[in-house]
C-alpha cells in the first residue's frame, strides 16, 4: 500500500514538473517578446507612444470615412456620364462603295443618351442625332442600324459596383 502511494506521489510530481516547465517556456517566450518590443523605451515613453497610436488610428478612421463618402459620390455622379458606346457601319445607297455611313450610340449608366447617324452619298454626307431614353427611342423612330448600335452599346458591361 505504501508502495502504491509513493508511485502516485511521484506521478503527480512529474506531472507538476512538466506543467511548470511548459508554463516557464511560455512565460519566457512572452517575456522575451515584450522586452524586444519595449527595448529602449521608458514607462513614460511607452504611454505617450500608445496614446499617439490611438490618436492616429482615430484620425485614420475619420479619413477613411471621408474617402468612402467621396467614393460613393463619385460612383453616383459617374452613373450619369458616358459609359457605353456602340458603332454600326453600313451602306445605305447602292451607288456608293463601301460602308461609309455609320450609327453611333452614346449611352450613360441609365441607358439614356443619343444616337448619331451619318448617311454618306457620292456628293453629300448628312448627320442626324436622335435622343435615347432608357435604351429605347424617345420621340423619333429609330432605323434598324440605330437599334443595332444601341444593342452594341448595351453589350458593354456595367462596373461591378453599379
Amino acid at each position: 500500500m505504501l508502495f502504491e502511494a509513493d508511485k502516485i506521489i511521484w506521478f503527480f510530481c512529474a506531472l507538476f514538473s512538466i506543467w511548470m516547465l511548459v508554463l516557464s517556456v511560455a512565460f519566457y517566450r512572452l517575456y522575451s517578446h515584450y522586452r524586444h518590443l519595449t527595448e529602449g523605451v521608458t514607462k513614460k515613453d511607452l504611454q505617450s507612444i500608445l496614446e499617439e497610436l490611438l490618436k492616429e488610428a482615430g484620425e485614420q478612421k475619420q479619413e477613411i470615412g471621408k474617402l468612402i463618402g467621396q467614393l460613393e459620390k463619385i460612383e453616383k455622379d459617374g452613373f450619369f456620364y458616358l459609359q457605353r458606346v456602340g458603332l454600326v457601319r453600313f451602306n445605305p445607297f447602292a451607288e456608293t462603295g463601301g460602308d461609309q455611313s455609320f450609327c453611333l450610340a452614346l449611352l450613360d449608366g441609365n441607358d439614356d443618351g443619343l444616337v448619331i447617324s451619318s448617311l454618306h452619298s457620292r456628293d453629300t454626307t448628312r448627320l442626324y442625332a436622335k435622343p435615347i431614353g432608357k435604351g429605347k427611342e424617345a420621340g423619333y423612330i429609330l432605323s434598324e442600324e440605330e437599334k443595332k448600335a444601341i444593342i452594341n452599346a448595351k453589350k458593354i458591361k456595367r462596373s461591378s459596383r453599379a
